[in-house]
């Protein structure tokens, strides 16, 4: 398989008109992959495995892609299948030439660190808005925190972990009515809240993902030498138990690559494959500027070669505007049991190019495992009227893996010795540690001076007083930075705390 060989995603149940050329086979074309899509379909309809072939699909022209693993079978994608009777069938019935079992190139990552290389980033990075989201603050505390990231912007302080932005919290307590008159108002109850919410995401385990090294996103985009695109798997059948993080840490990782990847119009291929899995947690109680925000990302990011696949159990999980920019639809059965049910089932039929043929929604529900109704854009980018389609099967194995195949795969990685031990640099806590010394070791005394910076009594005297608001001014107070340590500061402050925080800084109130 080539660079531009189309992917196979299945053949059309009954020869189409509209396909004569492919004799009934329905494929994905490369040049279109960044032009975004779904998969959706009741629990146990054969979504997951749609997903795993279209991976494949994309790692074997050289695209790589980045998945999560919601419950643990698609780690099958890193060993080989075994080809078995119903199998064969599948892949005479679908005339797969070139079908052989084979595992495809991959990468574990795990934000717990256990089933994968640790994913990380800094606070700083991840930003105060996303961060409020993740800690499922209000309005109030939201700004508190925007407070606190802008205190250590300004004192030089870098957020690097969860013991950073504690001991942050600490000094915005002890300079409250200060920080309150020059920052805005902040309430000892606000910080009592933060307080107890980092608690919380400290106890779940979250604060793993706060550190360093933080992930570069170069390592999500790697090739094997023979040119495959390497599939990076996040473990999330735990992480999926906590859907702020969960959807958040996705949500920062697309910013991310929006943010940083350069424009390259429209490719042969795409640069990256981003696959959502449990999309409707996305978009769960999210504020109409962030839902806003994340359509406009979606839109805009096929201009950088990313290719965007939501799956999700109804179409209508993902909203309107951003549902009509997925132009791949791969739609399994849905049984229309409940009104929520018929309404999903007519949304779905609403959004397919008809078919003079098919009476979707009538067929959406009579859809057997390993079917689904399918729509690619074919070429000029048109939708293909929508088929009943017969998936491809996967090479890889369609299930778990073991401890010891996960630790073989993690052996071989390429990241591991970058990602697998933790780095503690000096950052805010260890600072602001350093500077308390010196008051706890005099009692609290007025910080000392050099005999160079000491103004007499009777220079004080004459002066009115004046010469010792020069000192506080220059050299500061217990509670107040002078110029000369803020210009100490500046000189010293790293780029770190001056990046840009994604896309996600400007979603409610600018970076």
């Amino acid at each position: 398989m080539n660079d531009m060989d189309p992917i196979l995603v299945g053949k059309a149940v009954t020869t189409p008109t509209s396909l004569p050329e492919s004799n009934g086979k329905v494929f994905l074309q490369p040049q279109y992959g960044n032009r975004h899509g779904l998969v959706a379909g009741a629990t146990g309809t054969g979504k997951t495995v749609t997903l795993m072939t279209l991976a494949e699909g994309f790692s074997r022209i050289g695209v790589p892609v980045f998945m999560a693993d919601v419950k643990g079978d698609v780690a099958g994608l890193a060993v080989a299948g075994t080809l078995n009777d119903k199998l064969q069938q599948r892949v005479t019935e679908l005339g797969i030439a070139d079908y052989r079992s084979e595992p495809s190139p991959v990468v574990f990552w795990d934000l717990y660190g256990k089933l994968g290389h640790p994913v990380r980033t800094t606070v700083s990075e991840i930003g105060p808005h996303l961060l409020s989201r993740i800690l499922e603050l209000n309005d109030t505390q939201s700004g508190v925190l925007d407070i606190v990231f802008k205190l250590a912007d300004d004192r030089g302080l870098l957020l690097l972990d969860l013991e950073d932005l504690r001991a942050l919290l600490g000094l915005v307590a002890d300079e409250r009515k200060d920080i309150s008159t020059s920052y805005g108002l902040v309430s000892t109850q606000s910080i009592g809240a933060i307080q107890r919410a980092l608690l919380r995401l400290e106890q779940e385990g979250g604060a793993n993902f706060f550190g360093e090294p933080a992930l570069e996103l170069s390592d999500l985009m790697r090739a094997t030498p023979d040119g495959r695109g390497v599939i990076g798997i996040l473990a999330a059948d735990q992480l999926i138990m906590k859907p702020r993080l969960y959807s958040s840490f996705l949500l920062w990782l697309l910013s991310e690559l929006f943010e940083t990847l350069p424009e390259v119009g429209d490719l042969d291929k795409p640069k990256l494959v981003f696959v959502f899995d449990e999309a409707h947690l996305l978009f769960d109680d999210a504020p109409p500027a962030l839902q806003q925000r994340i359509e406009q990302v979606v839109r805009i990011i096929r201009s950088k070669g990313v290719g965007v696949y939501f799956c999700s159990q109804f179409p209508d999980d993902v909203p309107d505007d951003i549902l009509g920019q997925l132009g791949n639809r791969v739609q399994h059965a849905l049984r229309a049991y409940t009104p929520r049910d018929q309404k999903a089932v007519r949304t779905a039929a609403e959004t397919f190019v008809a078919n003079p043929d098919l009476d979707v929604a009538k067929t959406i529900s009579q859809l057997g495992t390993g079917e689904a109704l399918v729509s690619t854009l074919q070429e000029k980018g048109v939708p293909m009227p929508v088929e009943r389609t017969l998936i491809a099967p996967p090479r890889c194995r369609m299930g778990s893996i073991n401890d010891a195949e996960r630790a073989q795969v993690r052996a071989g990685s390429a990241v591991g010795g970058k990602y697998d031990k933790a780095v503690d640099r000096d950052s805010a806590s260890e600072m602001l540690a350093r500077r308390a010394e010196p008051a706890v070791a005099q009692g609290k005394a007025p910080r000392a001076v050099t005999p160079e910076q000491a103004i007499t009594p009777e220079q004080d005297r004459q002066e009115g007083g004046m010469g010792q608001k020069i000192s506080e001014w220059m050299w500061g107070t217990k509670r107040r930075q002078g110029v000369v340590e803020a210009a100490s500061k500046q000189a010293a402050r790293t780029v770190t705390n001056r990046i840009v925080r994604g896309v996600l800084g400007s979603i409610l109130g600018g970076r």
